[in-house]
């Protein structure tokens, strides 16, 4: 359980909070958590987010179930710093979706004393992991990583399951588009993509192995 540590304003640094995981695990629910109880100490404290999520509403933070704090949508992460002057805490959703930049800013507000809380998806739907997220998670102070139920075998998800027949990396979407799954039950749905993409005339071209077992997701 990760306790949140308090504001010194004697202390010269800050410090970086990574909250990451797949769709769905509550990730931007468990940023809400730390940025309102900061608000309640009577901290200063500013939310940022990429402008291209307009998802749920242009300026809002929006959980899947609807918890909601008010935002600063950005078109880039250089414009972070501009606004967030005087503040003790400072909010990123959707850190997947900034440019690199976002790495030095976060460490830039952090060595200005600043409590730097960020949410985002550690992996991409193809299992890679996301843009700047990496270098956020090594570099930060704590990490939290959380995780939704896997639809199919109920078991921890860690994978965002894309079902829209779309490669590109960035894809706003919701449970229409996709789906947590654990690591069973995404290597068994991405081999049969594969398979469903190759053209065989004899289903005996296909070497056994390769064949998934579609009666269970165990």
């Amino acid at each position: 359980m990760f306790l949140e540590n308090t504001v010194n304003h004697k202390e010269q640094f800050g410090w970086i909070e990574v909250i990451c995981g797949s769709m769905f695990s509550g990730k931007t629910e468990e940023l809400i958590r730390r940025l309102k109880r900061a608000q309640f100490a009577k901290q200063k404290v500013e939310i940022f987010k990429p402008a291209v999520d307009t998802r749920y509403d242009e300026e809002m933070v929006v959980s899947h179930d609807a918890n909601e704090i008010r935002s600063t949508p950005v078109p880039a992460a250089a414009n972070i710093p501009i606004l967030a002057d005087d503040c003790d805490v400072i909010g990123i959703d959707e850190a997947q979706f900034f440019d690199d930049e976002i790495v030095k800013v976060c460490n830039d507000l952090a060595n200005r004393g600043v409590r730097v809380i960020i949410a985002g998806l550690d992996m991409d739907f193809k299992g890679n992991p996301f843009g700047p997220m990496p270098a956020l998670m090594a570099t930060a102070e704590y990490v939290t990583k959380v995780h939704a139920v896997c639809t199919r075998t109920g078991n921890l998800a860690q994978y965002s399951y894309r079902k829209a027949q779309n490669d590109n990396i960035v894809l706003l979407g919701e449970t229409e588009e996709y789906e947590p799954l654990s690591r069973g039950a995404y290597y068994k749905a991405m081999l049969r993509d594969r398979l469903k993409k190759m053209e065989v005339t004899d289903p005996k071209e296909i070497p056994s192995e390769k064949i998934p077992n579609t009666n269970t997701d165990k």
